[in-house]
């Protein structure tokens, strides 16, 4: 019976990401965010308790993969390409919360715009399958990982519309939805991704500080910007990751 449990839990990951798509398709994008929270919940927890239990299988690594290619390579794909769409300068808007009531007129001068260029968002998509294939196929990637992996980019993704519906700040919805910028990460994903850059895993083979000195140190600093800047802490924290990993790459050697 127990090896049926890390399935479930992974099952319960594709679950919450198909409930997170149909709520990013009509703007709800609070809820949407919700579901994918608890997918990389979900998805943290059936490798933890399938290592517990000592009930691993080939049958449940290909199915962890198609519950993230849902909850961490469909959905942020579909957040940028809606957050493309309501940046784009074809667009006359009023807005009355992200994710709730949304008011939008469509102007066609620029078609091209609202047919195309959301689509470049979907290219998160087409790098997080390609990812999940190549992490399937190598067996290098056991205490480290090379690229950002999925999750922590989708966090990066869906945490933009919260930080525009909690933090209420001008500036930062100004930025977050400009077209370039929103372009820019895409990019940006779709290499961090699929990068060789060798990031350290949040995988503790003891308790030690010394052997786990920086995962300890960033565990520390991810509660401390949680704490103070809330939701705008998010994409910061997927930054420092960056850093401590190559930080730590350097010192390694």
């Amino acid at each position: 019976m127990k090896r049926y449990i890390p399935n479930a839990l992974t099952l319960l990951n594709l679950f919450c990401g198909c409930i997170a798509v149909i709520f990013a398709v009509n703007n709800n994008f609070v809820t949407a965010a919700l579901f994918v929270f608890l997918g990389i919940f979900f998805d943290f927890f059936d490798g933890f308790a399938a290592r517990k239990l000592n009930v691993q299988s080939e049958l449940g690594v290909q199915l962890d993969s198609l519950a993230d290619m849902v909850t961490s390579g469909l959905v942020p794909g579909i957040f940028i390409y809606k957050l493309l769409q309501l940046a784009g300068p074809s667009w006359q808007e009023t807005i009355d919360g992200i994710g709730y009531n949304r008011t939008i007129g469509f102007e066609f001068s620029n078609p091209e715009f609202y047919f195309v260029i959301p689509l470049l968002g979907l290219a998160i998509t087409l790098s997080s399958a390609y990812r999940l294939a190549k992490f399937n196929i190598d067996t290098e990637q056991q205490n480290y990982f090379k690229g950002l992996p999925t999750p922590a980019n989708t966090l990066l993704i869906v945490s933009l519309p919260l930080i525009m519906e909690f933090q209420n700040s001008d500036l930062i919805n100004s930025i977050i939805l400009n077209q370039w910028f929103l372009i820019g990460l895409t990019v940006f994903s779709c290499w961090i991704l699929n990068s060789k850059i060798k990031l350290f895993a949040l995988k503790f083979k003891n308790w030690s500080f010394k052997d786990n000195a920086t995962r300890y140190i960033f565990i520390l600093l991810c509660i401390v910007l949680l704490i103070v800047l809330k939701f705008a802490a998010i994409p910061l924290i997927i930054l420092l990751y960056i850093i401590m990993s190559i930080l730590d790459n350097i010192t390694s050697k």
